[in-house]
């Protein structure tokens, strides 16, 4: 999902830095007989783009599980949620996936 999003980022012509844009993954795992299955994965972005792109970050970063073939092989299985530090000019942003259909977003600082 990680390449997926800056691929969404770059088709969107939102200028952000390669080198400042970093993902941490959380992952859960559950025991099952004498193996262990994935249950969910959480991934926490962290990004900086200029104020002029907040709505079209915006759309890239909710529509961005759709097109990646990765989240679209396991969604069925394996529950993925992402959130996303958004820093634009002195606003920072933290937006969140509840569902599909609904972006939440909080306002830090």
């Amino acid at each position: 999902m990680y390449g997926t999003l800056a691929g969404a980022l770059s088709g969107r012509k939102i200028p952000f830095d390669r080198q400042t844009y970093t993902a941490t993954v959380d992952g859960r795992i559950a025991g099952v007989g004498k193996t262990i299955r994935i249950v969910s994965i959480a991934l926490h972005y962290d990004l900086t783009v200029p104020p002029d792109f907040r709505d079209a970050t915006k759309r890239a970063l909710k529509n961005h599980p759709s097109g990646c073939p990765a989240h679209q092989s396991v969604k069925d299985a394996i529950t993925i949620t992402w959130d996303a530090t958004l820093r634009m000019g002195d606003e920072v942003v933290l937006l969140k996936s509840a569902d599909e259909n609904v972006l939440r977003m909080t306002f830090i600082g």
